[in-house]
């Protein structure tokens, strides 16, 4: 009402780091966040309407959720319960049917579907969806994972992980490694563009027309590659890759190569080359953690960005290809952004160890 004076807000020093960490929350919904900005200004002795045009709200709402946040603090900014029709499915059938979805499987198939577990639930498909959303299941998806084995892990994590986060000085880090078989592959009818309302399409056949092998060597600090296709992969194509580098390199700093344990990195025309070389030193990754060379996160692009929805008539014009994109992002480039500790990695491993052994054991 006209003339009427706002509630006054004060804040302590916990309830005002509550209200800003709503505010400035990513996964805060919007509601709440303007409820708290809301309380948060009115503390600073804004008038409602002021606060209601800076947030694109009414004056009323502005009194009410200030008048609320008042009278009941924090607990004020929630909603309260609505309305509705009660609930028909009791708890004991939703448990029954998350249970099941954890527990069993159908008896044609390797997971449930939304239909079949409505088939024998006796609930409809899309109380069975509301569930499953509610609880966070997803029958339908599989992900895969590979521990090592290696007896080294530890130390080897350790190794590498520090030359990402605290190299040498005076000394360069490549990661090595080689993307083998590339398939010059070639659609047997001509690519139909994007237009508006419609994506690109193109034929899922194709031919093929021969193979190409990527040697890759990663600057970790530049983000700049050196590569080199070659027909094969073998210990012979890899040390003259190995010359290649060198080449390319200053030759007054120590060298450290990252390179994974296949068998043509570590024959004795390999290790010959780099006994040969004493500022060269080499470091092998844990036995099925490609994950921890960073020059398979270059590949990986290469592929999205260059290769999986190309279309080439050769290897020659593969390798072109290749080169343009390597010859593009040395011209401007973003070297990986290494962020996690040897202690974080070895940490995170080390809980997923445990809750695999305890639900291996739950299962017998």
């Amino acid at each position: 009402m006209p003339g009427r004076s706002a509630v006054r807000i004060e804040l302590s020093d916990g309830e005002r780091t509550e209200l800003q960490a709503r505010v400035r929350g990513r996964k805060t919904a919007r509601g709440d966040a303007v409820r708290a900005e809301i309380v948060l200004r009115a503390a600073e002795g804004m008038p409602n309407l002021v606060i209601a045009e800076r947030l694109g709200v009414t004056r009323v709402t502005v009194a009410s959720w200030r008048k609320r946040f008042a009278a009941r603090r924090l607990d004020g900014l929630l909603d309260e319960p609505r309305p509705g029709a009660p609930r028909k499915i009791g708890d004991e059938k939703i448990a029954e049917v998350v249970t099941t979805t954890l527990e069993t499987m159908p008896r044609a198939a390797t997971h449930w579907s939304t239909r079949s577990m409505a088939r024998a639930s006796g609930l409809s498909v899309s109380t069975v969806h509301r569930i499953w959303r509610a609880f966070s299941l997803q029958p339908h998806r599989s992900e895969t994972f590979k521990l090592s084995t290696d007896p080294l892990f530890v130390e080897k994590v350790r190794d590498i992980v520090g030359l990402y986060l605290n190299p040498p000085e005076r000394a360069l880090v490549l990661c090595v490694d080689e993307k083998s078989q590339i398939q010059a592959l070639d659609r047997t009818q001509p690519l139909l563009p994007l237009r508006p309302g419609q994506a690109e399409r193109r034929t899922h056949d194709y031919k093929r027309h021969g193979t190409t092998s990527l040697f890759a060597a990663l600057d970790v600090k530049a983000g700049t590659i050196i590569g080199k296709c070659m027909p094969r992969h073998r210990a012979d194509e890899f040390r003259r890759f190995l010359d290649t580098v060198e080449k390319n390199v200053p030759a007054d700093l120590e060298i450290h190569v990252i390179m994974d344990n296949a068998s043509s990195h570590k024959t004795a025309l390999i290790r010959d080359w780099f006994a040969r070389r004493p500022a060269w030193h080499a470091h092998y990754t844990p036995t099925s953690s490609s994950w921890i060379n960073q020059v398979e996160r270059f590949f990986g692009l290469l592929t999205e960005q260059k290769i999986r929805r190309g279309a080439h008539h050769s290897t020659k014009d593969l390798e072109a290809a290749i080169t343009d994109y390597i010859n593009a992002r040395n011209a401007d480039p973003k070297p990986f952004r290494w962020t996690k500790t040897a202690d974080d990695i070895l940490a995170a491993i080390s809980r997923f160890c445990r809750r695999t052994l305890t639900i291996q054991s739950q299962c017998v």
